[in-house]
């Protein structure tokens, strides 16, 4: 059948299931704007406040769901304006389609209007991307990108496509959706060498990340662990692969993370590193990092392998399909004087902080909002103070339900990310949890949910400076509070109710209950302005290049 170019998008993202784009309009995307009015009872578009919320939301999408993402922008600035969310997903290993129009083909090059290279600007943050020159292309193409975001080590990918492309006309012929046939061949001798190596130790370590949670390989390293007997630390991408209830999980690791599992790294005699990267929010200091370990790596890119750490033993496959082979060459086993040691650790090392509910302290905050959400709500996240309190304290016991930036920490994550799962979920809930920095980032995207009626609860730590920036200048810097005292006359209420939404100001745990029960209720987004103090820290904490002896714990 003889289709243009806009029609054959349409039709070759439905073919890979896309029911769902964020985006925002201009001339060189017109005709594909018109293809989706035609389209519309096919896939849902989503109108956001900016660009950059759209690659966010789709992005949030994404990591709910476990599919690919799909956002769609203009040329020049619209597209433009995307970098920064494919960038997040770069750096999170999130499957993300980032479609862009540019100007017609006889126009590249010559400076016109609204013209970038935006392949070349996204070239260092995509997986792949392609320049579509010829509609007859353009299926294929879609096909690839959903397939190469999908497959391996996921990513995201951008498809730029001329504005003559999407009226050209040609032969369009239906396919299935992608298919992405990876098995990733576990050798005996590799099963057998790290089965030995966990069999010889005797105070074993695993230490997961986000690989993990794609390949949802949470129920495998579950079995592994309680068969062998070993305790596990998790980076803040893993989060919810295992139920916080787990006793022989130590819960974070890193630079944040909990003292007994920084302790029980560096006693370590074996570090099983499952899907994670050794960032340098983990190995802190990679000379000093499990000093006295074997260090076995398995991940699903090779690249990875001796990138940050330099390691004993290495497998290239993902998790799940590593973790299931292994398991059967793995003995039952008991390591009760190691985990004697850790529990000792955990009763006399970790971080208790103290209650006081006429106050808002951050973990009582956080204890509040998990006792009336549930288990099954979603909790997005922006990067500051917060968030990484929100990862301290979390009880997020489901994968994919906790969203946070994790490699490229972008401010202004968080409401776009909580719109992409709200949207994916309308029967979640769904909190943004944010500090009163990051939500002044991309804040305008609250019009959106207030158009679709997305009942986004944003819980804002608001302590009137860029907390987690004006720590370090308290720690580091003499308390040399360079540019993080806000002074911001910000009026949270008056801002939810000007885009028509609600708002809520707390200042005690009472009042924070009040206001979650009143939000709880609505429909559409609400607004918490919770005060907090702004000499409050993120505890413990390992200084940038310091070891477990530096920790800072009061």
């Amino acid at each position: 059948m003889i289709k243009n170019g806009s029609d054959i998008l349409i039709e070759a993202l439905v073919e890979q299931g896309v029911d769902t784009i964020f985006g925002y309009p201009g001339g060189a995307v017109l005709n594909i704007y018109d293809a989706l009015y035609k389209n519309s009872d096919r896939i849902r578009h989503i109108l956001t406040a900016h660009e950059q919320g759209a690659a966010h939301a789709a992005d949030g999408y994404a990591r709910a769901t476990g599919k690919v993402g799909v956002c769609l922008a203009t040329s020049g600035p619209g597209a433009t304006n995307l970098v920064t969310g494919i960038a997040t997903a770069y750096m999170d290993s999130i499957p993300m389609v980032a479609i862009t129009g540019n100007v017609g083909t006889s126009l590249i090059g010559r400076d016109s209007f609204q013209e970038v290279y935006i392949a070349g600007i996204t070239m260092p943050i995509t997986k792949h991307n392609f320049v579509v020159r010829h509609v007859e292309e353009l299926a294929e193409t879609i096909r690839d990108a959903f397939r190469i975001a999908s497959s391996g080590r996921p990513g995201p990918v951008l498809i730029d496509i001329p504005k003559d492309v999407t009226s050209a006309e040609c032969e369009y012929v239906p396919a299935g959706k992608a298919e992405v046939n990876e098995t990733y061949e576990v050798t005996t001798e590799e099963l057998e060498t790290v089965a030995a190596m966990i069999a010889q130790s005797e105070r074993p370590i695993i230490y997961y990340g986000g690989g993990v949670e794609t390949a949802n390989a949470g129920a495998a390293l579950l079995e592994l662990m309680r068969k062998a007997d070993i305790p596990s630390a998790h980076t803040m991408m893993a989060i919810g692969c295992i139920p916080d209830t787990e006793p022989l999980s130590l819960g974070l690791v890193g630079m944040h993370g909990t003292v007994s599992a920084a302790w029980a790294v560096e006693r370590s005699d074996l570090l099983i590193c499952i899907g994670a990267r050794f960032s340098d929010r983990v190995a802190t200091n990679p000379r000093r990092f499990a000093p006295k370990a074997k260090i076995v790596h398995i991940d699903i890119d090779a690249a990875e392998i001796n990138k940050n750490i330099g390691v004993d033993y290495s497998v290239v496959s993902d998790a799940e399909n590593f973790l299931e082979a292994l398991l059967p060459y793995i003995k039952e086993a008991k390591h009760d004087a190691w985990r004697a040691q850790i529990a000792e650790w955990r009763k006399t090392l970790d971080y208790v902080p103290q209650d006081d509910d006429s106050v808002i302290h951050p973990h009582q905050l956080l204890r509040t909002l998990y006792d009336m959400i549930g288990d099954d709500a979603i909790v997005a996240t922006d990067v500051g103070q917060h968030q990484l309190w929100s990862a301290q304290y979390n009880r997020c016991r489901k994968v994919r339900h906790f969203l946070t930036s994790g490699g490229l920490g972008t401010m202004g994550f968080g409401y776009g990310a909580a719109m992409g799962a709200q949207v994916a979920f309308p029967e979640k809930t769904v909190v943004h949890i944010t500090g009163d920095g990051s939500f002044h980032m991309n804040l305008n995207e609250l019009c959106t949910s207030v158009s679709y009626n997305l009942p986004i609860i944003t819980i804002i730590m608001n302590n009137n400076v860029l907390g987690n920036v004006r720590q370090w200048q308290t720690m580091f810097y003499g308390r040399r509070y360079s540019q993080t005292d806000l002074y911001r006359k910000t009026d949270y209420i008056k801002l939810a109710e000007a885009f028509g939404g609600r708002g809520f100001r707390v200042t005690n745990i009472a009042e924070l209950r009040a206001a979650l029960s009143d939000a709880l209720q609505r429909t559409g987004p609400v607004l918490i302005d919770c005060r907090i103090d702004k000499d409050e820290r993120v505890l413990p904490m390992i200084p940038a290049g310091g070891t477990v002896d530096d920790i800072v714990a009061d």
